[in-house]
Formats: C-alpha cells, structure tokens, sequence
C-alpha cells in the first residue's frame, strides 16, 4: 500500500513539473511578444513624431529631411498607411502588393486596422489632419501562436516520453514475471520427478493404501501447477473446446476443498460451449479468482460461478459476498505486485490477466465491487 501510495504521489509531481515547464514556456514567450509589440508601438510613435515636425517645419534643412527620410526607409515590418480626413490614402508603406494600387481595398485595410490599434491623428495648423494607421507585422502576427504551438509540442514530448518509460518498465516486469514463473516450475519439478519415484515404490509396497492414493493426487496438482508455471511467457496452443468441461472439472476440484460455510454453486448453458482456450492456464485463472473470492470472504459466504453468451463473446462471472474493494483498490487489483494481502506476493490477478488478454484475446475486469458487499470478477473471450 506504501509503496502505491509512493508510486501515485510520484506520478502527480511528475505531472506538475511538466504542467510548470509548458505554463513557463508559454508566460515567458507571452512575455517577449508583448515587449516586441511595445516596441513596434514606440517605432511607430517616432515615424509619426518624424512626420508632424516635417510638416510642421517651413522650410526644413537637408538634414532634417535626410533623417525622416531615414526614420522612414528604416521600417521594413510594420505595415503603416496615412489618410487624410476624407479617408483619402496619402503614404503607405509594407501592405499587401496587390492592394497598392487599388485605394478602395488600402482604405479597407486602414480601417481594419484601425480595429486594432487606435489610428494617430497628425494635427497641422491648417487643419488638413492625417491619420496614420498601423498593425503589428507578419513576424510579430506569426509569434502569437508560437507559446501555445510550442507548449504543445513539449506537451506531447513529455506524454511520450511517459508513455515510452511506462511501457519499458512494463515489458521488464512481464519478462521479469515470466521469468520468476519458470524457474518456479523448474524447481518444482526437481523434486517432483523424486517424489514420483518414491510413490512407485510404496504403491508396490502397499497397492491398496488410501494415503497413497490422495498423495498421488496431490503429486499430480503438483504436476499441473508445475505445468502451468512453465508456460508463462510461452505461447499455448488453445486446443481445447468444451468450455463447460474445464469450468465442470474446476468446480469438482475447488468444491472439495473450500471452506463448507461457503455456498459454492456453477451455473452453466444447457449446451456444450465449443471455446478453443488452453485447459491448463484457464483453470488456472478460474482457481485464483476462486480463492480470492474465498480469502475475501474470510471462509463464509456465497461464491457464484456463472458461464453465459452475449453476442459473439463467452462471459463468465466469480461473484463473491466478500468485503469487496475501494476504487482505489480496484484500479490496483490487476497490477504486478499489488496485494492487500499481508503476505501476498501481487502476482496471481497479473498472470490471471496475462494470460487471458495475451494467450486468449480476451478481457478480465472488475465488473462490480462495492465495500461490504462482495466483488464480481468478469473474463470476456471470444467464441472464434
């Protein structure tokens, strides 16, 4: 659980980390756009200033007339266009080539301007006023956009960089999995193959001993446990069909052996359902969903085990009346190493579902659970 709750804190710092570099990224080139709008404001501020001393000068010195001429020549990027109280174009200077001939759509273009930013009026003593319009330019209009393009672009260079890390670490725990899940079945069989060895013998011994004969049951779950361990991180064959024969032979195993308290039934189609699935890995998944059931019912109970169609795809069901899970914990259920078990190891609902979504195409999911009131297990295979 602490090692969850760390897991989960760690995700929401790692998130708002990232969330703080894109809301930098994108107040900081805000923050220059706005002073490269202020000085283009300040430029313009001098052109006009330029303008109403030339007019306002009588006669002006070759120098006064060389350096507006230079304020001027000097604007490259701001579009200006200067109308005289009739809205007559005087001057223009960086508009759209194919309008600069034409005074109707220059006029149209020094109002729209004028939308954005505050035309300024020339006043001269003889009260022909101008009024210069003006616009940010192409680069500063393009810049805009820029913090919001380029806060999404990290955006989603961080979301894949997370997406590439989690997958990474995911592919290492199921080969991690699959790993410990062999050399499991490995040292099982050690002893195994001894132990069936010495069974030969007391069966000559003493043929008709009862203890033999449940030993010798034990010896053979052994072997299908065993079995069953070395082919994680193989690929199965899904060879066998009757899906009612593996629930059937599941149900006659687990039955025996639960608690009695616990009212353990199977509800099954009147039909034989023809599924090609792996026997083996699918009681597998059947007893862990079983036993969970029963550890969360604390020995005492009802358990229900129900096989059905809907549409193209088989369902079956393991409803509990145990003490159910949190959100939290169901969210958790199906991730490796998680347990709200003291002693468990978290890998049984892992493998469950690997081998279900990998071997068998299929779904396994938490289909209802509520605190108190017990959880439903639901596995979704395809019946072609």
């Amino acid at each position: 659980m602490r090692k969850s709750i760390l897991s989960r804190l760690n995700n929401w710092i790692i998130f708002l980390l990232m969330t703080l570099v894109v809301v930098t990224i994108v107040v900081a080139s805000t923050i220059l756009i706005n002073f490269l709008r202020k000085e283009e404001i300040k430029r313009v501020d001098i052109l006009v200033s330029a303008l109403k001393f030339q007019q306002e000068v009588t006669t002006p010195s070759l120098e006064i007339q060389a350096l507006v001429l230079q304020i001027y020549s000097s604007n490259t990027t701001i579009p200006v266009i200067i109308l005289d109280k009739e809205d007559r174009p005087i001057e223009h200077k960086n508009i759209p080539q194919e309008i600069e001939n034409d005074s109707k759509k220059i006029v149209e273009l020094a109002k729209k301007m004028g939308k954005n930013y505050p035309p300024i009026e020339l006043k001269f003593s003889n009260r022909n006023n101008q009024f210069v319009y003006y616009d940010n330019s192409k680069l500063l209009n393009d810049l805009r956009y820029s913090p919001f393009i380029l806060g999404f672009f990290i955006l989603c260079y961080f979301l894949f960089s997370f997406w590439f890390l989690r997958t990474i670490k995911k592919t290492d725990e199921g080969y991690l999995w699959a790993g410990l899940a062999k050399e499991t079945a490995h040292q099982i069989g050690t002893p195994l193959s001894s132990m069936i060895g010495w069974m030969e013998i007391m069966k000559l011994e003493t043929p008709e001993s009862e203890g033999i004969y449940e030993i010798e049951k034990d010896i053979e779950r052994l072997r299908t446990i065993s079995e069953r361990f070395s082919k994680i991180g193989s690929i199965p064959e899904l060879n066998d069909l009757n899906f009612n024969e593996t629930i059937v032979q599941n149900y006659d195993y687990l039955k025996t052996r639960i608690s009695k308290k616990i009212d353990f039934s199977l509800h099954l189609p009147t039909y034989a359902v023809l599924v090609p699935h792996n026997k083996i890995l699918m009681s597998w998944v059947i007893e862990n969903l079983v036993k969970n059931a029963v550890d969360a019912m604390k020995g005492e109970g009802t358990l229900q085990m129900s096989v059905f169609e809907r549409n193209k795809n088989l369902l079956i069901e393991v409803k509990d009346s145990g003490s159910g899970m949190t959100k939290q914990q169901a969210r958790n259920a199906f991730k490796p190493g998680y347990s709200t078990k003291k002693r468990g190891w978290g890998l049984g609902l892992s493998l469950a579902r690997r081998v279900i979504h990998e071997y068998h195409n299929g779904d396994i999911k938490i289909s209802q659970t509520e605190v108190g009131k017990g959880t439903t297990f639901r596995i979704t295979i395809r019946k072609s």
